[in-house]
């Protein structure tokens, strides 16, 4: 037995693994044969005519759904108002939708040009100085402009024209969503009346009710007996307006006479029950947990504390000032009303002082 006998014949290369969602080996994304017949290169896999026409038109399909949905979400953001918790749901469900298509749309169609319409090739990389002459560089561009080609950019009007149509609408998608963040209306006067008053203030012209919040329900004084009792309360006709919810939502508390303290305006009281703003004074978390036997309110968000049987001054944490006290008293019919609105801005510390030097530069201006 000759030495050679004993040798094991070796494969001249090792066949690199299919990797898992990619097409077997001499076929296409659609299943189409490719060939190299017209390759200048060896190694290069063109897709045949065919396959490629095909290719082209799911890829202007998709490019084509991605344009109508990044349209459908510009209509969508305009005629679908926010301002009820039904109605943001909706708005987030169409938007999110819409644009969830319209970038899905664009993805597939990209990775189905690539797959299915440029050629492949097997290329191995080659080891070399980092400075390149200018040979190369010539070589570099070539091989760009001739990659343009190869990608069908120019060849296929169709795959173009649709990807530019595609491409369009959702260059305007960040513009209308930048929307929100115009503050042109938030300057000055309107500035100023927007952070300091509420819907409260609309008691000036007609009562408005306390009403609970979640129920509906208006609240008569003589029902609301239970010293040591509290209630979030909203304004009537806003139980649904975010916006006006966010600053004028009231927790309502029943005292003792003898329990109040000089903090608390009793002559903004009824019968011992106070209103108080519940958001928060330090960074606007709603402050609604109550301890009977101590009078105190604490807001879970930094522990801030106030004693509501003293006009709601600060007692513990990082607030800086009392939950602001609303002027109520009670209709004809014995309902819990506003008289006025906050004499303070209610809320962050920061809105105040804001107001405050806004006022100050409007004085020296003078």
């Amino acid at each position: 037995m000759t030495d050679n006998e004993h040798e094991i014949e070796q494969p001249d290369e090792r066949v690199p693994k299919r990797v898992i969602g990619t097409p077997a080996p001499g076929t296409s994304m659609l299943g189409a044969k490719e060939t190299v017949e017209d390759a200048d290169v060896p190694g290069v896999m063109i897709p045949d005519e065919k396959s490629a026409r095909k290719a082209e038109k799911i890829v202007a399909l998709c490019f084509t759904i991605t344009f109508l949905s990044a349209i459908a979400f510009i209509i969508l953001y305009v005629q679908i108002q926010v301002g009820t918790p039904e109605s943001t749901g909706q708005s987030n469900l169409a938007l999110g939708g819409t644009l969830t298509l319209a970038l899905l749309g664009l993805a597939v169609g990209i990775t189905v040009w690539v797959r299915s319409i440029m050629p492949k090739y097997n290329l191995i990389q080659e080891r070399h100085d980092l400075a390149t002459d200018e040979t190369t560089r010539e070589e570099v561009a070539d091989t760009f402009l001739q990659g343009a080609n190869e990608s069908g950019f120019v060849k296929r009007p169709l795959l173009r024209r649709t990807l530019l149509l595609a491409s369009a609408p959702l260059g305007l998608l960040p513009l209308v969503l930048l929307r929100d963040l115009d503050n042109s209306k938030m300057t000055g006067a309107n500035f100023n009346k927007l952070l300091r008053h509420t819907v409260w203030a609309e008691t000036r012209k007609k009562p408005m009710k306390l009403i609970v919040e979640g129920t509906g329900q208006p609240i008569r004084a003589a029902d609301f007996n239970s010293p040591g009792g509290i209630l979030s309360v909203v304004p009537e006709g806003y139980e649904h307006d975010m916006n006006a919810l966010a600053k004028a939502t009231l927790i309502l508390i029943k005292f003792r006479p003898e329990d109040l303290k000089p903090g608390t305006n009793k002559n903004w009281t009824h019968d011992g029950i106070v209103a108080y703003s519940k958001i928060c004074t330090h960074v606007g978390c709603p402050a609604a947990l109550y301890e009977q036997t101590t009078h105190h309110i604490l807001c879970p968000c930094h522990q801030s504390t106030f004693d509501a049987a003293d006009g709601a001054k600060v007692i513990f944490g990082p607030a800086a000032r009392p939950l602001p006290q609303l002027n109520i008293g009670v209709d004809a019919e014995g309902f819990l009303i506003a008289k006025d609105d906050f004499n303070v801005p209610v809320g962050p510390s920061y809105w105040e002082r804001g107001d405050a030097e806004q006022a100050a530069r409007e004085g020296s201006t003078a």
